[in-house]
């Protein structure tokens, strides 16, 4: 095969590829990355309201929590979730698993994203709502939450955007997302590098879009912020 019809087959493959794989991510890729962000950000405000409680056990608890998910990685959870899990006798399928694995390290992560914007408002604005009559959980409620939620909106969008990319992890336990996609259009055309760098592209695509909402997002938060 000579250069020009090699050529000419990459390009065909990649033009054929290419809206699988944006299916594939429509389908299940971003799906995936809502559902488990979406249930992680609950996750990580309760974990964040306990850590910061007065309840020691709860703080305890946590406290480990946290202290497992950030110190073990990602891909090392979901292979005890899908395949370590069956010998205990609970066995989940993929997309289940995959959503518990994402859910659980976004919960740990992001909590100390939350945690730290509610300790960063002044101790004078909770002042201010006792003086009102509040109690403590309207304080939080009322007073508090809204101001962490502008603070942590930033990071908490980083780190939606690392989530698209660490759904790609999701393929090792056979969820059909776009790298799994990629990697059975590989075995099949034997085009490693230029499937990958299709793949890559695909996923910067999504990541593009997100970064134009986060700017829009902030923009639109600033005007909010007293200078």
């Amino acid at each position: 095969m000579n250069f020009d019809d090699r050529a000419l087959r990459i390009i065909d493959i990649l033009a054929n590829s290419f809206l699988p794989l944006v299916e594939a991510g429509l389908k299940f890729t971003v799906p995936l990355t809502l559902i488990s962000f979406t249930l992680g950000l609950i996750l990580a405000l309760a974990t964040a309201l306990a850590r910061i409680s007065n309840f020691k056990p709860l703080v305890l608890l946590a406290r480990f929590y946290v202290w497992i998910i950030r110190g073990t990685p990602l891909l090392v959870q979901l292979f005890i979730i899908f395949y370590g899990l069956p010998a205990s006798g609970i066995t989940l399928d993929a997309l289940t698993a995959a959503i518990i694995g994402f859910t659980l390290n976004v919960g740990a992560y992001n909590s100390e994203v939350i945690r730290a914007a509610i300790l960063s408002i002044p101790k004078g604005q909770w002042e201010a709502a006792y003086s009102v009559g509040m109690t403590n959980n309207q304080a939080l409620r009322r007073v508090i939450l809204p101001q962490a939620a502008r603070v942590s909106v930033p990071p908490l969008f980083n780190s939606f955007i690392s989530l698209i990319k660490d759904t790609s992890l999701a393929a090792t336990i056979t969820v059909t997302e776009m790298f799994q996609i990629a990697q059975r259009i590989t075995a099949a055309t034997y085009e490693p590098l230029w499937m990958y760098i299709e793949v890559a592209f695909v996923y910067l695509m999504f990541c593009s879009v997100l970064s134009a909402v986060q700017n829009k997002m902030e923009k639109r938060l600033e005007r909010y912020v007293t200078k």
